[in-house]
């Protein structure tokens, strides 16, 4: 199987040792704590479940500049997004203390991991606006990543971490939230050897399904990994519940048995683009996938980046030999009316626009909830019913 990124194995931060897990929950009870914003509560999960491999706790402010710079941490380990825990007041925090993370997105605020502090530092003006810029490629606070992370603080608790609980997705997501090593774990048990990986935050309609199927041809993968963000999204995303029943009923009915495995990650969307493409890779890897599927305007929003920006990236600014992972680079897929049947548009040069079946988002949802049926060849039936259930009861 490929190996994790930048390490022989996967270096998750949870304790699974259920003895040392309680007296750390004891412990975490005297120790003065901090309230996480959901960003930084997100970051705690990935590292817990190893997807952030070999990251052992949250960056100072040196590599967070760092990385935001040349996509390396001062050491050479080459990572696309500062990962950082921005807090607004840390006055009572000093290095060497021991201090209890609480989790934002729980009732009660549970303690989510302690943390071993290494530096306070206060971030510069000029700083996070480097950070901005670089991650997100724009300042304009319209852009939902850089409002998040503008609202976040500017005081960095830097340090590693032990981990206590995967927050609300274990619980809510039972069936769909895995970590990087039930994933890896998983691969192995389906036999599976070459694994491409599919990112969603939306439903998966034909187009999705096809490409997924495109590229598992084009790879000569064993198998699918539908990964699914299970955090938080912009308004007006469809909630993660109706995304994953949606996907489920497609993978159930148009995809052969054994060929796909549906999980999900616990994550906020950043909607930083280029640079969220290439984290999205690093922790494919770190899953086990060998092969990441990138489409048009990945993890993109409004008009902040270019079409395919983030499979340029890659050619561009990723040293050849920092991922293991192969992005398998896809084009905007939809439906032809002329040759009856999903294509890449690419593939169809003697197409006009008015020979796809192309629906924009707000069409879509405007379909949806005026109990409009959606075209066939765009989603699948049962899919679509699944939706405008949503649509029109919400």
């Amino acid at each position: 199987m490929i190996k994790p990124h930048g390490a022989d194995a996967l270096k998750p931060l949870y304790v699974s040792d259920e003895v040392q897990r309680k007296q750390l929950v004891q412990e975490a009870e005297h120790l003065p704590s901090v309230l996480l914003n959901s960003a930084a509560s997100c970051n705690v999960v990935m590292l817990g479940a190893g997807y952030f491999t070999p990251l052992a706790g949250f960056m100072n402010v040196q590599d967070s500049i760092s990385v935001a710079n040349t996509m390396h941490t001062c050491d050479g380990l080459f990572w696309p997004v500062p990962i950082m825990n921005l807090v607004h007041d840390a006055s009572s925090i000093e290095p060497g203390m021991r201090i209890a993370l609480k989790d934002p997105n729980m009732e009660g605020f549970p303690v989510i991991a302690i943390q071993e502090v290494e530096a306070v530092e206060e971030l510069g003006e000029d700083q996070m606006a480097t950070i901005v810029e670089k991650v997100y490629r724009t300042t304009d606070q319209d852009h939902p990543g850089v409002a998040t992370i503008m609202a976040s603080g500017r005081t960095v608790i830097s340090g590693p971490i032990q981990v206590l609980n995967y927050s609300y997705f274990q619980d809510e997501f039972p069936e769909t939230f895995r970590t990087a090593v039930e994933i890896r774990d998983e691969i192995t048990e389906r036999g599976w050897h070459t694994v491409v990986g599919f990112q969603t935050r939306n439903p998966m309609h034909r187009a999705h399904e096809e490409l997924c199927k495109m590229a598992q041809q084009a790879t000569g993968a064993d198998g699918i990994l539908v990964h699914m963000l299970l955090g938080k999204l912009k308004p007006g995303d469809i909630p993660a519940p109706v995304r994953d029943a949606a996907i489920r009923k497609m993978v159930e009915l148009y995809f052969p048995p054994n060929s796909v495995m549906i999980t999900g990650y616990g994550f906020d969307m950043l909607y930083a683009g280029p640079r969220e493409a290439v984290l999205h890779a690093v922790f494919r890897q770190n899953c086990g996938c060998t092969h990441f599927i990138i489409g048009r305007d990945h993890a993109g929003v409004g008009d902040y980046y270019g079409a395919f920006d983030a499979q340029k990236i890659f050619d561009e600014e990723v040293p050849p030999d920092a991922l293991e992972i192969e992005i398998f680079r896809a084009d905007h897929t939809a439906y032809s009316k002329k040759l009856n049947q999903v294509v890449m548009m690419r593939d169809a040069p003697d197409h006009q626009k008015e020979d796809f079946v192309l629906l924009s988002g707000t069409k879509v949802r405007a379909m949806l909830a005026a109990g409009e049926s959606l075209p066939k060849e765009f989603a699948r039936p049962e899919v679509a019913e699944i939706l405008m259930d949503f649509y029109q009861n919400s």
